[in-house]
């Protein structure tokens, strides 16, 4: 159940959040009051006014109105600023999903969301991970001439993953590294020279990078899981191949965090005991 504030405590929060409007908005006091209908001294007496005192409903909702945000988040009732139909609207978002390295949708979500946990199911190895040359060999038919500049892309990626305030969580099916060091399903007629390679840079990385990277592998005989990443209490993203399926609202959110933290528990495979798998995989490949 949600705290209810007092009055002074609202009365504080309601002229913190309506300056802040003001700024956010690039407007003033003149301006406001023109539009809600008061004088300025009204306006400034609201901001300025170290009281108890709340303005009316009608003032309120005004000032909300002029300002674009909704009188529930003024009041100290919402986290949320947005306008309850801009909410809605943007509850749920349909986005391009290229078929490529360069996607700068996703990377910017991973930018906003940073000093939040990350947790990502990727639909194979994840792209930050790969070495340049199993890159070539994924990527090459999709993107011709700007191969080189995506690989790029990705290692960019990788460089702002060991610099930024985020942790990474990520779960994988056991097969998907059993496919991918066996040479078998997707990953057929791939090099085993390269598939050593990759092996060999997921297990420094797993080793190096953890415990700020934590990788777990779950048994999808178990388990099942559709690709999907979650931006800590932001946004959850479905991978849908051609798109990507974005929600922002609270409780679907929470619902994918449980779904994967899930993932985590029943983990045939721990973060911490990866490396050892990794290199027993290795060993297979020769």
């Amino acid at each position: 159940m949600s705290q209810i504030l007092d009055k002074r405590t609202r009365a504080t929060l309601l002229r913190a959040r309506l300056a802040q409007a003001l700024t956010r908005a690039g407007s003033n006091q003149t301006a406001l009051a023109r539009a809600a209908g008061v004088d300025r001294s009204t306006i400034s007496q609201l901001l300025s006014d170290d009281g108890a005192r709340l303005p009316n409903a009608h003032l309120v909702g005004a000032c909300a109105q002029a300002l674009g945000v909704s009188t529930d988040w003024l009041l100290g009732l919402s986290d949320r600023p947005e306008l309850a139909a801009d909410l809605l609207a943007n509850s749920l978002t349909l986005t391009e999903a290229p078929r490529a390295l360069v996607d700068e949708t996703i990377y910017q979500w991973h930018r906003d969301a940073e000093g939040y946990k990350i947790r990502y199911v990727p639909p194979a190895l994840p792209d930050m991970l790969k070495t340049r040359a199993v890159l070539e060999w994924e990527y090459a038919p999709h993107l011709g001439k700007t191969t080189e500049q995506a690989i790029n892309a990705s290692n960019d990626r990788l460089d702002w993953m060991r610099v930024s305030r985020s942790d990474y969580e990520i779960a994988l099916p056991l097969f998907e590294l059993d496919s991918f060091a066996t040479g078998a399903g997707y990953y057929a007629g791939l090099d085993p020279a390269l598939r050593a390679d990759q092996l060999d840079q997921l297990i420094g990385l797993t080793e190096t990078l953890y415990p700020r990277l934590r990788v777990y592998l779950y048994d999808a005989r178990r388990l099942y899981s559709a690709p999907v990443t979650i931006f800590g209490p932001l946004l959850a993203v479905l991978y849908m191949g051609r798109s990507y399926l974005a929600f922002r609202d609270t409780d679907r959110i929470a619902a994918f965090t449980t779904h994967f933290d899930h993932l985590v528990k029943e983990a045939s495979i721990s973060a911490r005991a990866l490396p050892g798998h990794l290199r027993g995989l290795r060993d297979k490949v020769g």
